[in-house]
């Protein structure tokens, strides 16, 4: 069994940081052309995303199976189709920042200072071939294409800091967003493309969407007997 140094159980209570350590740097001097990556046009679009390209998916995908991975407890984030709720919701309002106050300039804040970066499309547009760079340039490959432990390595580094991209955003504040949006899409609704058949309800023991639980009130220190429902139903009903 492959040991995973980022956990489930670490994930769900909100800490994705690997005990394997690397300091990840960029070249001292500018950022060096980029092309040994492949930066396919926006027309060339993996099966099936609305915004990601080839590359940026497979980034995400990798990065996703990482922070939590499928295991004995059930599906992953990857099988639970996080990648392409994340995908929607940066093609969406979400991703332009239709919330945000995004006037710049912005700065090194503090966490009380609020959101300091381009809407979070541009975001991830602007990261993910920043990691690829510095995976490549540090490790020999692209994040996709490196060993789980390696992966585990780069995400641990991208969340303490460690990393140092050659771009504009931090590498902390963009596994912060990262993580924040990979749990967000294995616990939402399945209406908006992730939690498939409901994994990460059936893995917490949410119950869903379930019109009402009147008939359960009662049973303290009981299990719920039935199986998750999302906002538009399950196929069978059972108690199974």
């Amino acid at each position: 069994m492959i040991k995973r140094t980022i956990t489930r159980r670490r994930v769900l209570v909100g800490s994705a940081g690997a005990s394997s350590l690397i300091a990840l740097s960029a070249c001292e001097s500018a950022a060096p052309a980029r092309s040994d990556i492949d930066i396919p046009t926006p027309a060339d679009r993996r099966a099936g995303y609305l915004f990601f390209n080839p590359i940026e998916a497979a980034f995400i995908e990798a990065a996703v199976a990482r922070l939590i991975p499928n295991d004995e407890l059930g599906a992953g984030a990857l099988e639970a189709g996080v990648p392409l709720f994340i995908d929607r919701q940066l093609a969406g309002p979400y991703g332009q920042g239709d919330h945000f106050y995004l006037q710049g300039p912005f700065s090194h804040a503090e966490k009380t200072q609020g959101w300091q970066m381009p809407n979070p499309a541009a975001v991830y547009r602007t990261a993910i071939p920043d990691v690829n760079h510095v995976s490549l340039d540090v490790m020999g490959a692209t994040f996709a294409r490196l060993s789980k432990d390696h992966q585990d390595e780069v995400l641990a580094a991208l969340e303490k800091g460690e990393a140092k991209l050659p771009g504009p955003i931090e590498a902390s504040a963009f596994f912060e967003l990262l993580l924040q949006n990979t749990v967000e899409g294995f616990f939402s609704d399945p209406l908006y493309g992730g939690n498939h058949d409901m994994a990460g309800w059936k893995l917490i023991g949410f119950p869903g969407a379930r019109y009402n639980h009147r008939e359960f009130v009662s049973h303290h220190g009981q299990p719920y007997p039935l199986p998750p429902v999302a906002i538009g139903g399950r196929a069978a009903w059972n108690r199974s």
